[in-house]
């Protein structure tokens, strides 16, 4: 008999309890990690979602929502079913709510859906059928709804969440439409976080600095920098230096410098300033 402890740490990969990590076949499936796999864990898809907000928001594949245990265990009782196609498993223990058209994302029915969940404390689970693209929109388009969050912060959330996630043109133009739908023109956001390019992957810094950057070095000696060499001269009062008898300073704007030898006569030497 399994012990609970074995019973409270199912299978990372394919969900099942089995001792995975000591190379025990599973059961059910027949899933074995192999050597290759041991020194990198994360090969595999997770048979877990991606949780993207604590305790309530998570994001994953068709893969995901088939596995009844696995979910009960993260206390998920709510499905939004992005893909009509998508068969609902299992009516009689979650609550499902599937989309209707498998083009144009429906956001508002989704987001209405999302929002009631939110208001009962209750966890729920976005999937479409790889968890990349459908359900990963509906959870940005949700981030900028109920969060006040832009398309780019949304995305950039979600992104560092689940990694797999990859838009499609169309679904990115629709959420950009989306977004211009909240928050008006999206002029006012350019200078903030710049907007994505409407490519499969976007990828963008967000204005951070990356790992590699140099760090910028404060020039000199330029037309558009002050200098502590090109400043003007410190504005010193000219002194009269004498080397012998004293005597009282030039105020004519000049320096006069007297040796004052016996004898010398008017020879004093004067310097410009």
């Amino acid at each position: 008999m399994m012990r609970k402890r074995e019973r409270e740490n199912p299978c990372g990969v394919c969900g099942h309890y089995h001792k995975y990590e000591e190379g025990e076949v599973c059961g059910i499936c027949g899933h074995r990690m192999p050597d290759s796999d041991k020194s990198s864990p994360h090969h595999h898809v997770s048979a877990f979602p991606s949780q993207i907000l604590p305790d309530f928001l998570y994001l994953g594949s068709y893969d995901n929502a088939s596995r009844s245990e696995l979910l009960k265990t993260q206390g998920i009782s709510h499905i939004l079913n992005t893909v009509p196609a998508c068969q609902n498993l299992y009516k009689n223990s979650f609550t499902y709510h599937c989309l209707q058209d498998d083009k144009t994302l429906q956001f508002d029915d989704a987001i209405k859906f999302l929002e009631q969940c939110e208001r009962e404390k209750a966890r729920v689970l976005v999937h479409c059928m790889s968890g990349k693209n459908r359900s990963p929109a509906i959870v940005i388009a949700y981030l900028m709804k109920s969060r006040r969050w832009r398309l780019a912060q949304s995305y950039q959330w979600v992104k560092e969440r689940r990694p797999a996630v990859e838009l499609t043109q169309a679904v990115y133009q629709q959420l950009e439409e989306l977004e211009q739908k909240i928050f008006g023109s999206t002029e006012s956001s350019s200078a903030a976080m710049p907007a994505f390019p409407p490519v499969t992957t976007p990828s963008f810094s967000f204005g951070f600095p990356k790992v590699n950057d140099q760090v910028p070095i404060p020039t000199f000696n330029t037309v558009a920098a002050n200098s502590i060499f090109t400043g003007q001269p410190a504005e010193i009062p000219h002194q009269a230096f004498q080397f012998g008898a004293s005597q009282p300073p030039n105020n004519s704007g000049t320096a006069a410098f007297s040796s004052n030898p016996p004898n010398a006569g008017s020879g004093d030497i004067q310097m410009d300033s």
